[in-house]
């Protein structure tokens, strides 16, 4: 090779050095940008010179997957931090918290208890109740808004998401048309699908598989594809088929399905932050909200109804609240639908802040073992004897499932198939139907219906709607056997457990349910007479009996009695049969508290290392505006050099030329 051809090469090399060093300094600051790196060698034609090898991408797949990675649980718990700092500081608010609204409620009570017939405490009571009834409605609109918010925010994500992935597939298609054209990898287009794929990170957790070196494959941790090759996969935002008013993920199965993914499958980025907040917090806090709406409601109803009102009446509903709601879920092969859901008012303590599925099991189902209840907040599933079945008609008509507080009322469980499904949400939107069901001032029954007296030791005496309806008092007694009789004013028929039992009109027992025989009640026995119910706490020893007297009385104008009583529900464990209200709303408060104070550090923490692994790809791949100065002198020098190579060659030959002469 000649000194031109050697000096020609060396020029090349460097101006080719010079145009690498050149576009990093251009695209320094360019999201996504690989600096680049002329890799020199020496000719290959033999006879001396250089060229250039390769014009070589800075990247690092393993620091890019772990970048990725912790880019996408950065991007989640960021997510999920700023939804339920809302929530914390919605609680936590001591002026607009329920907490104050509570304390004046019963506070008010506490007035009327001092002046029962006075208007201005009677008016104070229903003031506050109103007040407190519509904080529960706000806040379960403000949750409730966080919820169709959520349900728009996961659209928008499944919409960019699909773009990206679009995105993908188009570039995988042109990287390997460049490759077959030049044989050379085509740098831009590889930045651009890089950083695509740490933007899909962010929006959710992926998993990248690089075919043949080559090609991107992305999918979901669970393995659905949504890039293979060239071609891409949609997700899509549908409703669940549990409960229509959720936002879940769907793809298209093989014979284009739209088919629900389970919400734990994305478990990272903006996406799974979004999902786990609502799973974890927002529903959580939602059904703790509605718990404690319905057991205030079903509480002071149950204590209102053991009071008289000023027009000399028994008490009515203080408070009105919403229903249970119950989905069948898209996919039953049976028609069997949920015709009416109602609160088990005998078992409120049983309410959970939980929703549940139900799966037949048996079909068509004759029992509680024919039904599988689980607790969707992880309870776990519930024992067939913490079910009750009851099929009035013998038909699957108007059959009803009572568990946890709630009863459910099916048009025809004939109609069930097995593995039918049904999603139950107990409290769900409870408390934003919370409403105060008294106007007049004289409808606040202050005084005390009924009195009671005697050794029998009985629990939750509890009067209903249109109780002493047929006499104003009863004498009862019950012996060792737990055989109970009536001495004065003998009914013609009492309830225990809720079912109808003959007394008989001679010896005043209540009999069996064959009426062949004594009933023969044992401790826990629900018995309910003319309207009041009572729960036997315990029977008589040997040879003993027990007696209780039961008589409407007559309140006046003053009596604070069941005033009194509404006012000591403040410090009653009515919540779940465990807390008060103010313990569980302390509780609830606390819980948010301190999943708020442990998601942001967490956040801390993990923003901590993806800033590290940012610096770790960034002092490989990224730009150093010093270094590439450092380049350009070095390759300018280099160019000169070359250049004064063919610059002496040529005086060389003009020397040899000049000899002649």
């Amino acid at each position: 090779m000649s000194i031109f051809s050697t000096g020609l090469s060396g020029l090349n090399a460097a101006q080719n050095a010079l145009a690498t060093t050149s576009n990093n300094i251009s695209n320094v600051f360019t999201p996504g940008y690989n600096r680049e790196v002329a890799i020199l060698g020496e000719s290959s034609t033999g006879g001396g010179g250089v060229q250039v090898n390769d014009i070589q991408r800075q990247f690092n797949d393993y620091v890019a997957s772990q970048l990725n990675a912790a880019t996408s649980k950065s991007s989640a718990l960021a997510t999920y931090a700023n939804q339920v700092g809302q929530i914390d500081s919605l609680l936590a608010d001591r002026e607009a918290g329920l907490a104050p609204l509570m304390q004046n409620f019963f506070s008010s009570l506490e007035d009327l208890a001092s002046a029962p017939s006075d208007p201005a405490a009677r008016q104070g009571v229903l003031g506050s109740a109103d007040t407190l009834s519509a904080q529960f409605r706000s806040f379960d609109g403000y949750l409730q808004d966080m919820q169709e918010g959520i349900n728009g925010q996961i659209a928008d994500e499944v919409t960019q998401i699909n773009n990206t992935t679009e995105q993908l597939a188009g570039l995988n298609r042109e990287i390997a048309l460049a490759r077959a054209r030049s044989g050379e990898a085509p740098n831009g287009l590889l930045n651009q699908r890089d950083r695509l794929v740490n933007e899909l990170s962010e929006r959710m957790d992926v998993r990248l598989n690089i075919q043949d070196g080559k090609t991107y494959n992305v999918s979901l941790p669970n393995g659905q594809p949504l890039v293979a090759g060239t071609q891409q996969f949609t997700l899509e935002a549908m409703d669940s088929p549990a409960d229509p008013q959720r936002t879940v993920l769907g793809y298209r199965d093989s014979g284009g399905s739209l088919v629900a993914l389970d919400e734990d499958t994305v478990t990272g980025g903006t996406l799974g932050g979004l999902m786990a907040f609502r799973t974890e917090t927002l529903d959580k806090t939602q059904n703790q909200i509605g718990q404690m709406a319905v057991s205030m409601a079903v509480a002071f109803n149950q204590q209102h109804a053991n009071g008289v009102d000023l027009d000399g009446e028994q008490g009515g509903a203080f408070f009105d609240i919403g229903k249970p709601r119950a989905f069948s879920a898209e996919g039953n092969d049976g028609s069997a639908q949920v015709a009416e859901t109602a609160f088990d008012t005998a078992n409120i303590g049983q309410l959970e802040a939980s929703d549940y599925r139900i799966r037949v099991t048996n079909a068509p189902p004759s029992g509680p073992s024919d039904f599988e209840v689980t607790r969707l907040d992880g309870g776990g599933k519930l024992d067939a004897a913490e079910l009750s079945f009851e099929d009035p008609n013998g038909n699957g008509t108007q059959a009803t499932l009572s568990f946890g507080g709630v009863t459910l009322t099916f048009d025809d469980t004939a109609k069930m198939a097995q593995n039918d499904r049904f999603e139950v949400q107990p409290v769900r939107r409870a408390a934003g139907n919370l409403e105060s069901a008294i106007s007049d001032l004289d409808k606040i029954a202050a005084g005390a219906l009924f009195a009671t007296s005697g050794d029998m030791p009985v629990e939750k005496v509890q009067a209903h709607e249109g109780a002493f309806q047929d006499s104003a008092s009863y004498e009862l007694e019950l012996d060792e056997n737990g055989v109970l009789s009536f001495t004065d004013a003998i009914p013609g028929q009492v309830e225990v457990n809720g079912e109808v039992r003959v007394v008989d009109g001679t010896s005043g027992n209540v009999r069996n349910s064959d009426n062949d025989a004594d009933a023969e009640l044992k401790v826990g026995d629900v018995v309910t007479v003319d309207g009041v119910s009572f729960t036997i706490g315990d029977l008589p020893t040997t040879g003993e009996t027990s007696s209780l007297t039961l008589e409407k009385d007559a309140a006046g104008s003053g009596d604070n009695r069941n005033a009194l009583a509404l006012q000591d529900l403040q410090d009653e464990s009515i919540v779940g049969d465990s807390a008060s209200l103010s313990g569980a709303y302390g509780a609830m408060v606390s819980d948010v508290g301190n999943r708020t104070n442990i998601v942001q550090v967490n956040l801390d923490a993990q923003q901590g290392l993806t800033d590290q692994l940012k610096a770790v790809q960034q002092s490989e791949s990224g730009v150093n505006l010093d270094e590439e100065a450092a380049n350009l002198i070095r390759y300018q020098q280099f160019y000169q050099a070359n250049a004064k190579v063919i610059d002496t060659g040529k005086t060389v030959i003009d020397t040899i030329l000049g000899l002649r002469n």
